[in-house]
């Protein structure tokens, strides 16, 4: 760390998206605004055509702020906290608009002052040096930053201070100063961007392998195929859960779990997520069309499906959980058109049927969080705390609707076609019974995690349920 004790008289300036934060307000913002009201893209439109501060303070205006829960870089607050004890005067400069610095500055009373974007100048660049220079001098203050943007500022400051700076800025600046100070960061690692794509999730994309499997269409051909849809599937729902945190920032920081998720903790930058997406998207379409144009449009409805939830449909009462089957059943269908296999009416309607369960079944889970901690529901989502019981019962139904859908297909003629000894099947139905049962005896016990598929996957007693499932159906053969 700098020595910060050397120039009592000279003020430390430090900025505060990257620097002081691990995130970017105006990203944010927009993210956050988008999410509540996909309309006002274009209100965002018009205010970046007529300049930076206009758009930014559109975005705050119709944006909250927590600055509780803001990812704030503990190297830099523990600088701050020495200046101050060495008798310095520290000030936050900002490109943000004036009332989120305002909310962190007042959250975290350690600083002098502030300086931050207007509704009619953006402090950012060479206005926030001129400013800068206007008020202590040049050469007057020590400056704290990390990105192309305080290049101009490090140049009239005493003691240039950089974090997190791109290699091609920490050159420029070394030239510029040579003097400059680089505070080491350690960035973000594989295991940081495998937990962003959810690595852990990819077993869902297993439903692809389903209607091969189910209607015993097994070939190498085949398997090759359904393993490079999975492929699609995984880098698409990576690019979507990026979307999807990018807009639930505020909400995850809150959440007893979410909050330890890359993007929310900013274990990595806002601008490399929204990068990554594109790219995740690319190689998802490359594959998606090397199999089919109809699995290719399968995926793109898959995108479709799951963005219009992030930005909307997720904030509607049922819809959201109707929507999240539906995307857990577009994989089945995914599966079936990568292989030229056709779903049966049986299969999609037991699918849809035990997908809500377990998305009521996760919205249960996420509410008991919000009661036990007496908290009030999450503003994106449109359930309240008195709905856990209604919750429960449906999920219950269901799940157990599911079973019915399964015992019927097990008695009826079409079974005899696929199945030698289709009677076995009917083992299925009590495993089923017995593993919704228990996991909704689990979720009101606080022993489930919040999703209820990675709890499957995760419980000894669920991998011995489906293990049971296998076997039934092998036998059946």
């Amino acid at each position: 760390m700098p020595d910060l004790e050397t120039a009592v008289d000279t003020p430390l300036v430090v900025d505060l998206d990257g620097t002081l934060l691990r995130s970017d307000l105006l990203v944010e913002t927009a993210f956050r605004r988008l999410g509540r009201h996909p309309g006002s893209v274009f209100g965002m439109l018009g205010a970046w055509n007529a300049g930076k501060a206009p758009l930014k303070h559109y975005l705050c205006a119709g944006t909250d702020c927590a600055p509780d829960t803001l990812p704030y870089d503990k190297t830099i607050l523990s600088m701050i906290r020495l200046a101050q004890l060495a008798g310095r005067s520290v000030y936050l400069a900002s490109g943000s608009h004036e009332d989120l610095v305002k909310a962190v500055a007042d959250h975290l009373g350690i600083f002098t002052g502030y300086f931050a974007t207007t509704s009619t100048v953006n402090l950012s660049g060479r206005a926030k040096a001129e400013r800068l220079v206007k008020e202590f001098g040049d050469k007057g203050f020590d400056y704290v930053g990390n990105a192309a943007a305080d290049l101009p500022v490090w140049e009239h400051a005493r003691q240039p201070i950089a974090i997190r700076t791109p290699h091609s800025v920490a050159a420029r600046l070394r030239k510029m100063a040579p003097h400059a100070q680089f505070i080491e960061d350690r960035g973000a690692t594989l295991r940081d961007w495998a937990r962003q794509f959810r690595v852990h999730q990819y077993a869902k994309n297993a439903l692809l392998f389903v209607p091969m499997i189910a209607a015993h269409a097994l070939s190498f051909q085949n398997l090759f195929v359904t393993i490079v849809a999975a492929i699609a599937f995984c880098l698409a729902a990576s690019a979507c859960y990026i979307l999807n945190d990018l807009v639930d920032l505020q909400e995850d920081r809150a959440h007893r779990t979410k909050r330890n998720r890359p993007l929310a903790r900013g274990d990595i930058p806002l601008i490399h997520a929204m990068v990554a997406v594109p790219i995740l998207l690319i190689l998802a379409s490359v594959l998606a069309l090397s199999i089919s144009s109809a699995f290719a449009l399968v995926l793109l409805l898959y995108f479709a499906m799951t963005t219009a939830y992030s930005f909307y449909l997720k904030a509607i009462l049922l819809v959201d959980v109707l929507t999240l089957a539906g995307l857990y059943t577009m994989r089945l269908l995914g599966g079936g058109v990568a292989v030229g296999v056709t779903l049966s009416s049986w299969l999609i309607v037991f699918a849809l049927s035990i997908f809500v369960s377990l998305a009521l079944m996760k919205r249960f889970v996420e509410l008991t969080a919000c009661a036990d901690a007496d908290r009030a529901s999450p503003d994106n989502r449109d359930y309240e705390n008195v709905d856990l019981g209604m919750i429960a019962a449906l999920s219950a139904a269901a799940g157990f609707n599911a079973v019915t859908v399964l015992a019927l297909y097990v008695s009826g003629h079409t079974v005899t076609q696929l199945y030698s000894n289709p009677e076995i099947l009917l083992l299925a139905c009590p495993i089923m019974t017995y593993w919704i049962g228990r996991a909704l005896i689990l979720a009101q016990r606080r022993q489930m995690q919040d999703d209820p598929v990675v709890f499957a996957i995760k419980d000894p007693m669920s991998r011995i349920s489906g293990l049971a499932m296998l076997a039934v159906f092998v036998l059946a053969i």
